[in-house]
């Protein structure tokens, strides 16, 4: 048993979370979902095969492998250590209260940039297809305000209603990337199906180096499972098995579907038909290879795509905050859950109103839908997970050599310092190759890129204060409940 104090867990009884929602699959698609496969793919895959070549597959399959390497060492401390808050508990355990603390604003912060800058997103491609479809021209903000309310009300219906909902659109937006991979791959590409893509010289070039962060941002919101081991049947094997089961789908999935979209134009011209088509290229190349049906089917399902990612943030976001509550360090009406549904309904009322904000003011000072609340939004929080993932590297290498029996295999060690070293470079590459993410100036890229660091810093001064004024506070930051042995 760890010294540290343990929560009883007949404590919630009255209001926590639901649980037995969901299982391994459940978990799967609300963190798979997140990552919006079909929207990662249509929308940003042109910009990594116009800087990467014909080598941007590699670049997803190097993202999954040092997303593997982080998530083994991840889960070797999820065996040991119940915990439902995510990242910033482990952080406290291995690293002190205060870093945990200041992790757990910045995780908070990160996400509700990933979630509220996609509204962005979310507004351009629906606005696109209602007037593809049906020639309707809706104000983007009206759209993103109607994604809101749609986001907080099966958010509001609980856990087990939306991974439901998720399981349905993730399959929907898998299988029409899918269809087209295969009726490129059925109908020869463009000039035969080659694999250069994966041969040394174009798979390690500079330009894929450059586009890792792109990469990496396509993962984003695979290692939120461990939030949801409160509400998950068996957590012990259903939130490992769904970390690996995200991890490894994603990383083979995306390869594949870049690499058969390279097939589609040919080696030696994807690249001039990336840069001419952009955010085009998808829908042009399975209107090509499948039909019109399939282009018009995609533009629905990559709006239901964008919503899928919208209500997985909506989900972490939520219990990264009703944690905390219960921890004490946020008021504690937001550690209040639902009486009939179990959902961590306070904190989603507050992250729907926070998000309808932000619309309404980028509305208002006439911000552009994409440049600025997606990417320019998105942006820190991409920066702030990536750096999370390496402090949790760091929290696991020091929670292993503390904790000799919970290593149960040698090579757990040097998985978490690989972990950790790889992931602080993958930050360096994002930090060194931002304009590739947001086309911004100079000044623009320096203040995105100082967002996380400053949150983190204020989230020290936060801790050290709560430990001088509020110790019995203090005291509760970071509280999980250990395995009985």
């Amino acid at each position: 048993m760890s010294d540290l104090e343990t929560r009883p867990p007949t404590a919630e009884a009255a209001t926590g979370l639901k649980r037995n929602a969901i299982g391994t699959g459940g978990i799967a698609f609300l963190v798979i979902s997140a990552a919006a496969p079909l929207t990662v793919m249509a929308g940003v895959a042109p910009v990594a095969i116009g800087i990467g070549g014909i080598g941007a597959p590699m670049g997803y399959v190097i993202a999954g492998v040092v997303l593997l390497i982080f998530a083994i060492s991840f889960m070797a401390i999820t065996k040991h250590v119940k915990a439902a808050g995510g990242f910033y508990t482990y952080i406290a355990l291995a690293m002190g209260k205060t870093v945990g603390l200041a992790s757990a604003i910045v995780a908070i912060v990160s996400y509700n940039c990933l979630q509220i800058g996609v509204y962005g997103l979310f507004a351009v491609q629906t606005q696109a297809m209602l007037h593809t479809l049906f020639g309707l021209d809706v104000p983007w903000p009206v759209v993103a305000l109607v994604a809101i309310a749609a986001v907080w009300f099966l958010g509001y219906r609980g856990i087990d209603v939306g991974a439901k909902v998720l399981g349905v659109l993730l399959v929907a937006e898998t299988a029409i990337l899918a269809v087209m991979g295969v009726g490129i791959l059925a109908k020869g590409g463009a000039s035969g199906i080659s694999f250069a893509s994966f041969s040394p010289e174009h798979a390690f070039t500079p330009g894929v180096l450059a586009i890792l962060a792109i990469c990496f941002a396509a993962f984003m919101g695979f290692e939120s499972t461990v939030l949801y081991r409160r509400e998950a049947r068996n957590p012990d094997r259903s939130v490992p098995r769904a970390t690996y089961i995200a991890v490894g789908f994603m990383s083979v999935f995306y390869a594949f579907i870049v690499w058969t979209v390279v097939q589609a134009y040919g080696d030696g011209d994807v690249v001039a038909a990336a840069g001419e088509l952009s955010d085009g290229m998808f829908f042009a190349t399975i209107n090509h290879y499948v039909g019109p049906w399939a282009e018009v089917v995609m533009y629905v399902l990559i709006v239901t795509s964008v919503y899928a990612s919208q209500l997985a943030f909506h989900n972490a976001i939520n219990r990264y905050v009703y944690m905390l509550a219960k921890d004490g360090v946020l008021p504690a009406f937001l550690a209040k859950t639902h009486p009939k549904y179990k959902s961590p309904h306070r904190a989603g009322q507050i992250q729907t109103i926070l998000a309808a904000v932000v619309i309404l003011i980028c509305a208002v000072v006439g911000a552009d839908p994409y440049k600025q609340l997606l990417i320019w939004v998105n942006t820190p929080g991409i920066f702030g997970i990536v750096g999370l993932q390496g402090l949790v590297s760091v929290a696991a290498f020091l929670y292993l050599r503390r904790n000799p029996a919970a290593v149960t295999n040698r090579l757990l060690i040097p998985l978490s310092v690989a972990s950790a070293v790889l992931l602080f470079g993958v930050a360096v590459l994002i930090a060194v190759n931002i304009e590739l993410l947001t086309f911004a100036d100079d000044v623009t890229n320096i203040i995105l890129l100082l967002v996380a660091p400053v949150v983190f810093l204020a989230g020290l001064l936060i801790a050290r204060k709560l430990r001088t004024t509020r110790p019995a506070i203090y005291a509760r930051i970071g509280s999980f409940e250990t395995h009985e042995s």
